[in-house]
């Protein structure tokens, strides 16, 4: 095992361009966690909330941006038991996966899917997680009931269509091109709604409303959500790329018993993290070797140029998931 490995660190807080490589010391797992050698990460927007200083890790995780990624498990802290030195894994990180070597709780980590690489078990921690405990634990999504994701070709968006399609959902989502629309409806979307061109509170209110939002938008969104929402109808929102404040008539909320609620992943304990892979393993993880469910590929970065994967993932002109080959 080296004394140090390569690393991607924030020099500032700033735009891609302050993602400078490094060299750090390899971490040592502590009680509970394991040591991953890692062959990719994955990017994803909370890392570029972080790199611009509006997103900071938990006490005690690495400063290092990086949430997810998948390699060779290469040390055990004391009391692990559920895994072996040589596993393959894909795992949900508290930070630190912009690096050759990075420690996660051995809960959260997941065993790579058979038929997949490693690539693409990379891109599967954070979207998975995100969607499932949204969607589904907190969500309650039920079979025919209809569902609207919004940004329907991010990472989370392409997740969601497909798990809840699978799960017998009618659903609905929204792009911001005829090209990625026409993504979302193969992923098994019903209807993919143009923003640019439609407007999807017409589009749902026609439908007989949404019965579950996903919802990453906030600003005028929440409002509009409100209105494209059936009666008893559920609100769940994950992010706010148009900002966390809106005005709006909680009269409808009671009205028409509204549930609005939210949840960021990253802050959670680790027994919540470990229970969601717990159901992650058992109801979803069987879809994804069957090669019923699976991850979006966009592109692909070596780990020195993170500057240039974080500028993609900003110009919002990607489709799915962008990984780093470390």
């Amino acid at each position: 095992m080296p004394d140090t490995m390569r690393a991607v660190e924030i020099s500032a807080p700033g735009g891609p361009e302050v993602l400078t490589p490094c060299t750090r010391p390899v971490p040592s797992p502590r009680a509970g966690e394991i040591l991953i050698r890692l062959a990719h990460a994955g990017v994803n927007r909370p890392d570029a909330l972080q790199r611009a200083g509006s997103y900071a890790p938990p006490p005690g995780a690495s400063d290092l941006p990086g949430l997810e990624g998948a390699g060779e498990v290469v040390a055990l802290g004391a009391g692990v038991s559920q895994w072996r030195i040589g596993d393959r894994v894909t795992a949900l990180l508290p930070g630190g996966g912009y690096a050759e070597y990075v420690t996660t709780p051995a809960a959260h980590a997941l065993p790579v899917p058979a038929g997949l690489t490693l690539a693409e078990a990379a891109c599967l921690p954070e979207t998975f997680f995100t969607v499932w405990s949204n969607v589904f634990m907190r969500g309650g999504l039920q079979a025919g009931e209809r569902f609207l994701v919004h940004g329907g070709s991010s990472g989370i968006g392409t997740t969601a269509i497909q798990l809840a399609s699978i799960f017998g959902a009618r659903v609905f989502t929204t792009a911001g091109s005829d090209e990625k629309c026409a993504v979302c409806r193969d992923l098994g979307a019903e209807v993919a709604i143009n923003y640019r061109n439609e407007d999807f509170v017409e589009v749902l209110r026609a439908a007989g409303g949404a019965d579950l939002i996903l919802d990453m938008v906030g600003g005028d969104y929440i409002a509009r959500n409100i209105s494209a929402l059936a009666d008893d109808g559920r609100m769940v929102h994950i992010a706010f790329l148009s900002g966390p404040k809106a005005e709006i008539n909680f009269a409808q909320v009671m009205v028409r018993r509204l549930t609005i609620t939210g949840s960021t992943l990253r802050p959670q304990s680790d027994a919540a993290k470990a229970r969601i892979a717990a159901e992650l393993r058992e109801k979803v993880w069987p879809l994804i070797e069957a090669g019923r469910v699976g991850p979006v590929m966009d592109s692909a970065f070596a780990l020195e140029d993170a500057a240039r994967a974080h500028e993609r993932i900003e110009s919002a002109g990607h489709i799915g998931k962008i990984v780093l080959n470390i």
